[in-house]
Parts: structure tokens; sequence; C-alpha cells
């Protein structure tokens, strides 16, 4: 299937419960970059096994805010997983951010994590271990094997909302409010 021209960065990718996939079933991913080579997000419902606290910990940078160290790491997805990825609001420069859009940034940079536990950091971020990736059309040829649903980003979603709730949330979003219902859908006519 060849590459669409729609654009699905800054837009969430929510899983339909046929995905079988361990990596994505019952995920929510925001799309951070896409274009005609491939697409690129993060994983914004899924814990992993580290703290705020420890990521810190092992770059030797240093915190006292307990609430922050205390702060859950997102599994953001298969790829670069010894990678961070922070997924945070604020227009401040850092060595390296990507521009998602409506006022969201990736930033893979180590400055920002230092300014995070200076108490310096952006009003809202999360910090994800690894990503998401998908070819040039893998993305698209997904979503026409219904495999997703899309919908618009949710600050509130990615930055407040408790982790288990995200999936159903996102879908709600959309007018979906009940998931398993559309369980049935894929294949048929």
């Amino acid at each position: 299937m060849p590459a669409s021209n729609d654009n699905l960065a800054n837009q969430l990718l929510i899983a339909l419960p046929a995905l079988a996939d361990p990596n994505f079933a019952r995920t929510v991913a925001l799309i951070c970059q896409h274009d005609d080579e491939g697409a690129m997000g993060v994983v914004v419902n899924r814990a992993s096994e580290y703290t705020l606290g420890q990521v810190f910990s092992q770059m030797g940078i240093g915190s006292d805010d307990e609430a922050l160290c205390a702060r859950t790491v997102l599994h953001g997805g298969p790829v670069h997983q010894e990678r961070g990825f922070v997924l945070h609001d604020g227009a401040r420069e850092w060595d390296s951010s990507l521009r998602v859009g409506g006022g969201l940034y990736l930033t893979t940079s180590r400055d920002i994590l230092e300014a995070m536990a200076a108490g310096e950091g952006p009003a809202h971020a999360v910090v994800a271990l690894g990503c998401a990736g998908w070819g040039a059309g893998q993305l698209e040829y997904e979503l026409g094997e219904n495999t997703w649903l899309t919908a618009p980003v949710d600050a509130e979603l990615l930055f407040e909302l408790p982790l288990e709730r995200r999936w159903q949330t996102a879908a709600g979003s959309i007018g979906v409010d009940d998931l398993f219902r559309l369980a049935d859908y894929s294949g048929h006519a």
C-alpha cells in the first residue's frame, strides 16, 4: 500500500482489542514524527519497571524531590529501549528536541533530565524508555487493516490521567465508549 499524505504526528494511536502483538496490545501511542520514510511514537500508557529516581541515579543525576523521583517511567516501545525519551510541554530550547505539535516536544538529551531534577524542567513531562517505530507505509497499512484508531492528542491524558485509564479514555474521546464492542468488528463486511 503506498504511503498516505496524511501526517499523523501529534495524534494518538489506540490499539484495537484484536491487536495481538504483545508490544502494542491495549496501548495508546503518541505519534511524534510521521513522513514518507515511516513513523515514530511513544507508548503513553504502559509502565516500565523503573522510577525516575532510578533513571536519575543510573545517570549520576541527583534530586531531592521525592515525588519526582517516585514517578513511574513509561515503557515507550520496543525500539531503543536503552534510550530515554522525554515527552513534555514548554518551548524552552533543549540540546535535542523534536517539535511534535500543539505545544508538545520530544527531547532525548540529558539537559532536560538535569533541569527536571533541579526543579527547572517543563511544567508537564513524562519519561519513557524506548519508542515505537514503523517503516515506510507500515503504519498506513496497519490503519487500513483496522489495527488502530486515531484520536486527537489530549494533554490531560498524557500528563495527568492514570495509566490504566488512558486506553479507554482515548477511545472515548472519539465516541467509542467500549473498545471491546469493536472486538468482533474487524474482518466483517
